[in-house]
């Protein structure tokens, strides 16, 4: 595996850090800043949304650049703006930069997963996709905790300052080894990636990967709530719940990058059946741990192998490909929390999030099976 595949992985983790520590610096945001926890916790979903957003707006607009000036372009950026957020005492100020980061973000990994395929043969495409994904998971286990731990003990400006000095070695690395050559010329013609993006395999790919990022997410943004409320936890515990479904969700794509997509199937048909078992175990401690882990495993080496179908469905767009296959995954991990946010409320129930994680992962399983059939040689 290239090297600079492993420096995109760091950038890809430093980033994922970004997006997920904030659940853990709402409370001192809203009070340094003198706005509702509510207003504070926005903020979560002005990232989601500038992912979603951004992903194909950037990529098309970045289309034509020379992958270097991209890659480090939409790096630069990113650290500017968590500069400007780490000092700002204007909560509007801090909002747009989070959506400016998320833009950015999401224009880096879109070109990242373009130049980590391009540097392989074919058959190693899954586990490249797999090294930069792996540094979400990373986040997860590592980053997330950390940032939480030092916005309490510094503050959450430190944890915005911490992320950007993560990305300085990256940036650097960038300059000094990405692919020089302008791969991304004139010749790249959005408006043909973009019909290739309409077909039917295409589609379904992203359809799929929306959908089980979605019961991923509905979940994972309730399990501290279902440690703490529903299982009588500790607040103390759930940093290790969060790193043991980080853990697995590393085992479940370093796994998935080795095998690729042609045992998906089988894996995601599990999901619902697990997502059930963590609704219904989730009331004591030990299953709610396994299950947790388990299912990290599963639905990230699901979602690594789905994006690496979407890559190979959409082969003739490598532009775009990338951008669309992350769009889709942040509107699944946008949607999967509102809906089980109104679960949760509708029945007072917190675990209520992981029956609709079972609803949204069966949809899955039914999309696949539709999708196989229509193959003339199913590979699912």
């Amino acid at each position: 595996m290239p090297v600079f595949i492993h420096v995109l992985g760091l950038a890809v983790f430093a980033q994922g850090t970004s997006e997920f520590m904030l659940s853990g610096l709402v409370p001192g945001i809203a009070r340094d800043l003198s706005v509702p926890v509510a207003a504070a916790a926005s903020l979560t979903s002005a990232y989601a949304i500038g992912m979603v957003v951004g992903a194909p707006v950037m990529a098309a607009w970045s289309a034509r650049w020379p992958r270097r000036r991209a890659l480090a372009g939409f790096l630069a950026a990113f650290v500017a703006v968590h500069a400007v957020g780490a000092v700002t005492d204007d909560f509007a100020v801090l909002f747009g930069t989070r959506i400016v980061g998320a833009v950015v973000n999401a224009g880096f990994l879109a070109v990242a997963m373009s130049v980590a395929t391009s540097l392989v043969a074919p058959d190693r495409q899954g586990r490249a996709t797999a090294v930069l994904l792996s540094g979400v998971t990373l986040a997860c286990v590592a980053g997330v905790p950390a940032g939480a731990l030092l916005g309490e003990r510094a503050g959450w400006r430190a944890a915005f300052w911490a992320v950007a000095a993560l990305c300085l070695p990256a940036l650097a690395l960038v300059f000094r080894s990405a692919p020089a050559d302008a791969a991304r010329r004139a010749e790249v013609s959005v408006r043909r990636e973009a019909r290739v993006l309409t077909a039917r395999p295409v589609r379904s790919a992203l359809l799929l990967a929306a959908v089980v990022n979605g019961a991923t997410f509905a979940t994972f943004a309730y399990l501290a709530v279902i440690a703490t409320d529903v299982t009588g936890l500790p607040g103390a515990a759930v940093p290790g719940l969060l790193a043991a479904f980080g853990a697995g969700a590393f085992v479940g794509v370093t796994v998935a990058g080795r095998r690729g997509d042609g045992r998906l199937f089988p894996a995601l048909a599990s999901l619902p059946a697990g997502w059930a078992v963590l609704a219904v175990a989730g009331a004591h401690a030990l299953p709610l741990f396994v299950t947790a882990t388990a299912l990290g495993a599963l639905s990230f080496g699901v979602g690594s192998a789905l994006v690496n179908r979407v890559l190979k469905a959409a082969a003739d767009a490598p532009a775009l490909g990338g951008a669309f296959a992350t769009a889709a995954l942040n509107a699944g991990a946008f949607t999967g929390p509102l809906l089980a946010g109104a679960a949760t409320s509708a029945t007072g129930d917190q675990r209520a999030a992981a029956w609709v994680s079972a609803a949204l992962a069966a949809t899955g399983v039914v999309i696949a099976a539709g999708t196989a059939r229509a193959r003339p040689n199913p590979v699912a």
